[in-house]
């Protein structure tokens, strides 16, 4: 599925942040139950839950709630897509460095 650049920009604003980055980074590894994501920081369950919902909205981060936790998986292929993203804009940077500069 292809996004558009309002649907790009929410996952990289979600990025932009360093402890979202980092819970992005463990999810990388596997599912997390909250309660393990929240032990790696030294934030309030609240602020947990804020950025999770900025995580899921984006659409990096899934979440199932299973009792009094929600455990959370990393989106693969929305990751794959900025990934693909990201190498479009470095394939249109060369082709323009190329075409236009010429060593002039």
């Amino acid at each position: 599925m292809k996004y558009g650049s309002a649907e790009y920009a929410l996952a990289f604003k979600a990025l932009s942040d360093e402890t979202r980055l980092k819970i992005i980074e463990m999810l990388g590894h596997g599912e997390l139950c909250a309660c393990k994501i929240l032990e790696s920081f030294n934030i309030t369950q609240p602020t947990l839950s804020y950025h999770m919902k900025i995580l899921t909205e984006s659409g990096l981060v899934s979440g199932c709630r299973e009792g009094a936790w929600t455990h959370y998986t990393l989106n693969k292929e929305r990751i794959a897509e900025l990934i693909g993203k990201l190498s479009d804009i470095q394939s249109y940077t060369a082709e323009q460095t190329e075409s236009c500069c010429n060593g002039e």
